[in-house]
């Protein structure tokens, strides 16, 4: 490490930092995953448990290369994609696809996320989801104008932690089997469970994530002393326990259901709620229902950052609402997401949709953040080591098949 580099930052001034890996954790532990989780451990038990464990080290690795774009060249991943081809062909090619891809993938993760957190909502208050699935959007959207994004990550900080008390104490209350628990650890695919692993995977495992955290890591930094070295080694540390938090929450969900719920036909994640009436008595469906309302409001509230964080990098807009065209983005995509929530449209085919597209564009954005953060003329001395690069390849080419097995399912 050059002198210049040297840590300069106490573990004090270190912590006010952590907060953007939030952002992805609210994310991905939204309806989808939860549902999926839910259904999984009712239909295969503890079986799918290593498919958990797989998506949150692999989150964990990718996540911490597109943190670690962001604060070594100052750039999105959008901006690092557009000049990292010269043939002008494949360029408009890639940015063609991921331009259409990861909007319409979070158009549809939006309607999802809607859709759950009003249905979470739905359960307490008695009131139509197709009320309160435009009423939530609409908060959403003023939420989005005026919170700046750190107000937003701690935010969600609190939201995640308000879903890991809720299925925490659901799963404790279930009393699930400890030696099931290590037995779902071992990688084995049941007939007709494939699935849902691939479902478990695509729902942790999101595209526009990476987009959007190699913003907010070069954006958290901009005004601190902190040197490179130390901006990275706060990143991954946010990154280890954010994500692992993300992890934990959904085992706890898919134990709670294997545990109460296995062999027993899953509609919604509020079904869960029956079973554990015996365990919790009348609290069961209004705590369960607080935890799915909490995992739809923090993946909502990440969702139309992705799109627009994602066009903004390839059109040359600010990452912020006093962009118009940013703005423009945001709306557009909750716009989209209240229309359908409005509708009454079954969640579940949304998340399956949401899943499809999101295996179409998972395989190629992960090769390319390998490609780019392997590259000296992107990462001069902190780009990957050989491990980080086989360990991405290894889990691109475990994308590439899913995908193109979830692409196969959708027809």
């Amino acid at each position: 490490m050059d002198q210049k580099d040297k840590t300069i930052l106490g573990w004090r001034e270190k912590i006010k930092f952590l907060g953007p890996a939030a952002l992805i954790t609210g994310s991905f532990i939204g309806p989808g995953t939860i549902t999926t989780a839910t259904r999984t451990g009712a239909e295969y038990g503890y079986t799918f448990l290593w498919t958990i464990a797989f998506a949150i080290i692999a989150t964990i690795i990718l996540q911490e290369m597109s943190a670690r774009l962001g604060i070594v060249t100052r750039r999105g991943l959008s901006e690092a994609i557009s000049s990292a081809f010269k043939n002008i062909w494949i360029k408009k090619f890639v940015l063609a696809l991921v331009c259409i891809a990861v909007p319409l993938g979070c158009v549809a993760y939006m309607g999802g996320d809607l859709t759950g957190s009003a249905a979470g909502l739905s359960a307490i208050t008695g009131v139509s989801s197709r009320i309160l699935g435009p009423l939530i959007g609409i908060a959403i959207l003023m939420l989005l104008y005026f919170g700046p994004v750190r107000i937003l990550e701690k935010l969600l900080m609190v939201l995640v932690g308000i879903m890991a008390i809720v299925f925490l104490v659901a799963m404790f209350a279930a009393s699930p089997d400890l030696n099931n628990i290590v037995l779902g650890l071992r990688p084995t695919i049941p007939d007709g469970g494939l699935f849902l692993a691939i479902g478990l995977i695509g729902t942790t495992i999101v595209p526009y994530n990476f987009f959007v955290h190699a913003v907010n890591a070069k954006g958290i930094f901009t005004d601190s002393r902190a040197t490179v070295s130390d901006q990275i080694s706060i990143s991954r540390w946010d990154i280890l326990i954010s994500i692992s938090i993300g992890g934990v929450i959904t085992s706890a969900v898919l134990v709670t259901a294997a545990s109460v719920m296995q062999g027993t036909d899953v509609d919604s994640v509020t079904a869960m709620s029956f079973a554990l009436e015996p365990l919790l008595g009348r609290y069961a469906l209004p705590f369960l229902s607080i935890g799915l309302f909490a995992a739809g409001i923090s993946s909502a509230i990440v969702t139309p950052l992705g799109a627009s964080y994602v066009l903004a990098g390839l059109f040359g807009w600010e990452y912020d609402t006093s962009d118009k065209r940013f703005l423009a983005v945001n709306v557009l995509v909750l716009l989209f997401g209240i229309i359908i929530s409005a509708t009454g449209f079954n969640p579940v085919y949304l998340i399956i949709s949401a899943q499809a597209l999101n295996g179409v564009i998972l395989p190629l954005v992960v090769i390319l953040l390998v490609y780019i953060t392997s590259r000296s003329f992107f990462m001069d001395t902190h780009k990957n080591t050989l491990p980080r690069i086989l360990l991405g390849i290894v889990i691109g080419m475990i994308t590439l098949y899913l995908g193109g097995r979830s692409l196969m399912g959708l027809f």
